[in-house]
């Protein structure tokens, strides 16, 4: 029996379904969704990149 992913939803969410979701995966990877149902994954990238583009996001809102 494969576990289903835990989804931690955004805390930058707009109104309604308008939000992102992240999840761990296996092999040190993060599941990017647009919503809480893997059936809707979007993007499957390293956790080292997933902190880069946050890093950014966060760099480029306080300038």
């Amino acid at each position: 029996m494969t576990a289903h992913p835990a989804w931690q939803k955004s805390s930058y969410c707009g109104e309604g379904d308008a939000c992102v979701y992240v999840s761990a995966a296996p092999g040190h990877l993060v599941r990017v969704a647009d919503r809480a149902d893997p059936a809707h994954l979007v993007l499957a990238t390293t956790q080292a990149a997933w902190a880069d583009f946050l890093d950014a996001v966060k760099a480029q809102s306080h300038g």
